[in-house]
């Protein structure tokens, strides 16, 4: 009984530790793994090395602080979601590392390009509208049919272009009304108006 108070050894260090040192194991008849944690992660980095794989350093996190495998930083919990489904009720990563995932993985879901694809047109864009050639190129255009992307547009031009339907010959009609010409269609027949070439 007095060794299950104190503890045990581990052969790979060669000297007796406490029992905290030991993770617990219920197949061995004290309930505690054969070797210490210490060794046991060791065991565990080496085999992984051998295999060609990276096993992520363990950093000591202080009591209510969370670090995010993302950023690298420790944060506290206030500043992760809550999820019931990990160990610590906290989701896998912070709010603001969180987001950015969801952003990226949204713009390859929604127009099948990367954000860093995005940033390289806004970039052969000279960061401006292609219709407007004045406001910052934010709201990435879409063929709604074809799902193609066709450029980056401020809001008001992509707005625009989506309300008349992403149709060229309303676009047209759009510019030959500013630029003065006659827009209205001709009546045939009661019900029947062609419209201007």
């Amino acid at each position: 009984m007095s060794e299950l108070v104190e503890g045990k050894d581990c052969p790979r260090r060669g000297r007796h530790l406490p029992r905290a040192a030991f993770a617990e194991n219920k197949a061995m008849r004290d309930g505690l793994q054969a070797y210490c944690r210490e060794c046991s992660a060791e065991y565990y980095r080496q085999r992984q090395g051998v295999k060609g794989r990276t096993v992520r350093v363990k950093v000591p996190v202080p009591r209510g602080h969370k670090r995010c495998p993302q950023c690298g930083e420790i944060k506290a919990h206030a500043e992760w979601e809550l999820n019931a489904t990990t160990p610590d009720g906290y989701a896998s990563y912070c709010k603001v590392c969180r987001a950015d995932r969801h952003r990226q993985s949204y713009f390859k879901r929604k127009y099948g390009i990367t954000m860093a694809e995005r940033d390289e047109m806004i970039a052969s864009q000279k960061g401006l509208c292609v219709i407007c050639l004045k406001a910052p190129a934010v709201h990435v255009d879409h063929c709604h049919e074809t799902g193609r992307v066709r450029g980056v547009l401020c809001f008001n031009c992509n707005s625009a272009i989506g309300k008349l339907g992403d149709d060229p010959d309303a676009v047209r009609r759009a510019a030959a009304y500013l630029e003065g010409s006659s827009w209205k269609p001709t009546l045939l027949a009661p019900g029947v108006y062609r419209l201007p070439s």
